[in-house]
């Protein structure tokens, strides 16, 4: 079902963007400002849409570019001739590589719109229990997007009451600070939001109080917080009925128009058809040079394309390898099948539709699947392997569509490797495997050995990924275009 959180109106969000820049003017009488938007329940709700549609920004692409070119599960294609993103796959990237750059100035731009929210919001009469709920919508809007920048960046600057320029020039904040200030937004975001049940159809996009429960075990389990991830993902993951989640019968449910929204659906991107904003991924990711003729598709690039490495990981019976990769492609006029003579991207794959910016499929940022991996995984670490074990067989049995594909008991150490490689299973495409590497301490041992498979079976010149690697690649370079506005960051060390 198409609806939800991306639908916001172009009319607030032009607003609000005229609102959340007011501080460059210092007597901005000719437009809507700060002193005349914040009066009713419905500029208070557009402030809220204004920090969701950050995310569009952030997630549309850029976030799996970040965290899947740099890693063992992605690489360009022949239609990828952008060197920014060359750099990364080839773990060539810097300071000035445009792509670290837009995440640190979309997650800041996210936490400016979130901000003024929260401050201005409260001065609003407004009924109490909306307002509560829309400041815990957007604190934990802004928590994600401080999570976002202290995982790529490490310390960042700590920004929570900008009203001027000279606000945001200041140093990094240490890490743990940040962290403080994460888990504080989030647990309010617990302690206000409904549950999912509780909103209405229209609103079924927006944050809820199982989705802020999701982030915090997410959050716990990056810090190595291994009992309070257990706990707080079990308060979900133990009574997922109440909190109106539950995994799909069928991995490919998650990329169909008629329940990609549904139980397994924590967090998205809502696209449609035009006029609203579609998904550009099967444009990024469709064929265009590994078949031998024209699809009758306009649009394609062929730029996104998984690695050899990735596909050859998967079982024959995984049922999860047919969604995750595409080979044969139907003509669009003629209804004949043409076979790719590589393995492409296939999530974000629509059949039937002449040009490829008619792409609606969802972008998931958190889908329940991760939070019962994330759940097997801390179960793990403090030492309850059967429960462990149970959590992560859901995962196979929906994958296999049986027991087959199980796993039995094991050691912890081979519990953690093989929890990491079904995480591979199952995210390709979704923006979690930077962050699944570096936050277990395996990316440069993994990325030396991915260099050295894809040298031998797919590319000889890979054998420069190991070449580049260096240890301080566990966290990205600070722009150096923002080093140049604001003399007090520094650098991240190596870089």
């Amino acid at each position: 079902m198409k609806r939800s959180i991306i639908y916001i109106s172009a009319l607030f969000f032009t607003l609000f963007i005229s609102v959340s820049c007011s501080f460059l003017d210092e007597n901005p009488v000719d437009r809507l400002v700060e002193g005349n938007f914040y009066s009713n329940e419905k500029d208070a709700q557009a402030a809220v849409d204004a920090t969701y549609n950050q995310l569009n920004d952030l997630y549309h692409r850029l976030m799996y570019m970040l965290c899947e070119l740099p890693t063992d599960n992605m690489k360009n294609g022949l239609g990828m001739p952008n060197a920014y993103l060359q750099d990364l796959e080839y773990l060539r990237h810097n300071s000035q590589n445009t792509f670290v750059k837009d995440m640190w100035k979309h997650s800041y731009a996210g936490i400016s719109k979130a901000n003024t929210a929260i401050i201005k919001i409260p001065e609003i009469h407004m009924d109490a229990t909306v307002q509560a709920r829309l400041l815990g919508e957007v604190k934990f809007l802004r928590g994600l997007y401080y999570f976002n920048l202290v995982r790529f960046f490490g310390d960042v600057p700590l920004i929570t009451n900008l009203e001027t320029i000279g606000d945001a020039l200041i140093p990094r904040t240490p890490l743990a600070e940040v962290y403080e200030q994460i888990i504080e937004d989030i647990t309010f975001a617990i302690n206000n939001l409904p549950f999912r049940s509780e909103y209405a159809s229209w609103d079924a996009g927006r944050v809820n109080k199982g989705a802020a429960k999701i982030l915090l075990g997410k959050i716990y389990l990056t810090r190595k917080e291994f009992q309070k991830a257990a706990d707080t993902l079990a308060e979900v993951v133990e009574n997922e009925s109440v909190y109106g989640f539950g995994l799909h019968a069928h991995y490919r449910n998650n990329w169909l128009r008629e329940t990609e929204a549904g139980m397994e659906a924590v967090l998205y991107i809502e696209y449609a058809g035009p006029p609203y904003l579609t998904n550009g991924e099967m444009a990024m990711a469709g064929p265009k040079y590994s078949i031998p003729e024209s699809l009758g598709i306009s649009g394609l690039n062929e730029a996104d394309i998984p690695t050899q490495e990735l596909y050859d990981q998967f079982d024959d019976k995984d049922t999860r390898k047919a969604v995750n990769f595409k080979t044969e492609f139907q003509h669009f006029t003629t209804g004949e099948i043409i076979r790719s003579s590589i393995p492409l991207s296939g999530k974000f794959w629509v059949e039937g539709v002449e040009s490829a910016d008619l792409c609606d499929v969802n972008m998931h940022i958190i889908r329940y699947a991760d939070a019962i991996l994330m759940y097997a995984e801390a179960l793990n670490e403090i030492g309850e392997s059967s429960k462990a074990l149970t959590q992560l067989n859901r995962i196979r049995e929906r994958a296999f569509g049986d027991h087959t594909g199980n796993y039995q008991l094991m050691s912890q150490d081979e519990f953690r490797k093989v929890i990491l490689h079904e995480r591979r299973l199952e995210f390709p495409h979704e923006g979690h495997r930077w962050f699944d590497l570096v936050r277990t301490g395996t990316f440069v041992e993994r990325m030396k050995e991915h260099s050295a498979y894809e040298a031998k079976v797919a590319e000889s010149n890979k054998t420069e990924l190991a070449a580049n690697l260096k240890e301080h690649m566990v966290l990205m370079p600070i722009p150096q275009s923002e080093i140049d506005l604001n003399p007090q960051l520094t650098q991240n060390p190596g870089w």
